[in-house]
This record gives C-alpha cells, structure tokens and sequence, in this order.
C-alpha cells in the first residue's frame, strides 16, 4: 500500500551523476497552492517531486538543475489532481469498510523492517499519530477507488481492438537490423588546434591498443569507464542493440560489418574518436501478432488511462478553485 497515487515518470538523460548542480530543497510547511481552500504544502511538493525523481534521494535531495522546472511543475499538477479526485470521491460519498482499512494498514505496516523503522516514519510524518496514518490511507483509497471507477474500467481494452489495431500498424512492428555495441570516445574540442587533435589521437590510439587486449564485454567496459569521455563511460559504454539510424553514419558504416567480439579500428565521428566493440547482432524481422498482442495491449489501455485522466483533471478543475502561490 503506498500512500498517493503520483505516476508520473521523468526519463533518465544522459548520466544522473553529472546533472546535480542544484540546490537542496528545504521545505517549511509553506503553501503552494490551494485547492477549494485545502492547503498544500511545499512538504507535500518536494514529496511529489521525489516520486516523480527519485535520483534526489541519492544525491541529497537535489534535482538536476535543467529538469527542477519541469519536475516541480509535474509534482504540483499531480498533487492538485489527487486533492480534486479526493474531494470528488468525498462528494460523491464513497466510503472505506473498517475491515478493507485495517487490512491496507497491516500491510502498510509491513512494509518496514521493524516497529521502531515504523515508528520513525510515523514521527516525521504522521507528527507520531497512527489516527493521521489511518486518514492518509483512507483518502488514498478513496482516489483509488474513484480512479478504478472513472479511469482503469474505462481504459479497458478487447482483443479484437488490440487484434485491429495490430493489422492496421504492421509496419510498427517490423524491427529494423540492430547491433549491440559498446564505445570508447575520446573527445576532440570544438575549434582545436593542431596540438589538440593531435593529443586527443594519440591518447585514442592508445585506448585502442588497451581496447584490443581485453577478451570480454566487461573488460572492455571497464576500460570504458576508465578512459571514455561521454556520457556512455557510466554505463560501462554499453548502448545495447542500437539501429543504423541510432548513431553516427561513420559509426553504422563500420559496426554493421562487423562480428560479435571484434573490436574497431579508430573511427572519427563527429567531435571524437570513437573505438566500438560489438557484442551481438539481430537481423530485421516482423514480429507476429502473438508476439506482441499482450505488450500492445497494455500499451493502448495505458494509453487510454493518460487520456481518461487529463480528460477527468480537465472536468474536475473547471468546477474548482485552484490557486497556486
């Protein structure tokens, strides 16, 4: 049982380590908005937003300093519309039996390694009372319940809408040839001088002749890590199965003509050297209706929930008074 329903996601961008540059959100019980005047907090906020980012937890609770806009304006609207499902849920009288609630706290309860990891978070957030708990679980269900209502009943999908879609989208479904690599790039500066390019090839020349003696992907990766200078190098240079049209033409050029456990010569790409190794290959294929029917079909009915929510936030809002601080 998880206390709110936030399911908005953020993608990860390039490296999470190298996005950390702002400053750590410190929050004072101060409002942020209103919603037909119930009050949420910059507490309630930064919570959102750490669902929504959870790589802030690992870096002090900072967020990356070009997304903070963006994530804290997705934490904010999904607030705003958990309040306007609660209140509508309230409206409508929708009602938790005793017996459905005291099992979703015994699981909540169970979700900690022991009473005093429970007590602790009761404290910070519940002010040490169970009572406070209980309501929090209980208007979370109550959003549940109207969100299985108005949205997850309604966003189902049958097999023959899957089936027609599936034959109207034939081509979505054909998977281009692909290659599994892993790169070593050295970076070469915008506008460099002679001296420049020619220190950032040798030191590719040398990671190349290090990048030939290693007899495995993880060796190779290490090494990536070691001497790479994108973003890659976090990731042990690995790129997984990539398409022609997923890297540089001179990349693709060398890559689709090679075997698995080869290694590259140098490939001037762009702004570096490039060293690429590749570890599989899959040729083109159409995949069948029966491959694809169950993953299809969560992807239409999680596209219809994104549509039935919008279309529920847009109805609920228009007949509230929501203000923003």
């Amino acid at each position: 049982m998880v206390v709110g329903t936030a399911v908005l996601a953020v993608a990860q961008t390039k490296s999470p380590t190298s996005m950390f540059k702002s400053t750590t959100m410190t929050p004072t019980g101060k409002t942020v908005a209103r919603v037909n005047g119930t009050v949420l907090t910059d507490r309630d906020l930064l919570g959102e937003m750490l669902t929504i980012f959870p790589y802030a937890r690992q870096h002090g609770g900072k967020f990356p300093e070009s997304m903070e806009a963006d994530i804290r304006r997705g934490a904010l609207d999904m607030l705003e519309f958990e309040e306007l499902v609660y209140q509508e849920a309230a409206r409508r009288n929708l009602t938790v039996p005793p017996a459905r609630l005291e099992i979703a706290m015994k699981a909540f309860r169970q979700q900690f390694n022991s009473p005093d990891e429970y007590s602790s978070y009761l404290k910070a957030e519940c002010s040490g009372s169970a009572s406070k708990l209980r309501a929090k679980i209980r208007r979370s269900m109550m959003i549940e319940d109207l969100l299985q209502v108005e949205v997850s009943l309604k966003a189902a999908v049958k097999d023959a809408e899957v089936h027609a879609f599936y034959q109207k989208n034939t081509a979505r479904f054909l998977s281009a040839e692909s290659v599994s690599v892993q790169t070593i790039s050295l970076l070469i500066p915008d506008n460099p001088t002679p001296q420049q390019e020619a220190s950032v090839r040798k030191r590719a020349e040398d990671a190349l002749q290090q990048a030939r003696k290693t007899k495995s992907s993880e060796e190779f990766g290490m090494l990536a890590e070691k001497v790479s200078e994108d973003d890659w190098r976090v990731m042990m240079g690995d790129h997984q199965f990539i398409t022609p049209n997923q890297m540089p033409p001179e990349v693709a050029r060398v890559a689709f003509g090679m075997k698995p456990g080869q290694v590259s010569e140098l490939i001037r790409a762009e702004n570096s050297w490039c060293i690429v190794r590749v570890n599989g290959q899959k040729a083109s294929s159409q995949a069948s209706y029966e491959q694809v029917k169950d993953s299809l079909k969560k992807e239409l009915e999680a596209s219809k929930v994104d549509t039935l929510r919008r279309t529920l936030h847009q109805q609920l809002r228009k007949k509230a008074r929501v203000e923003e601080l």
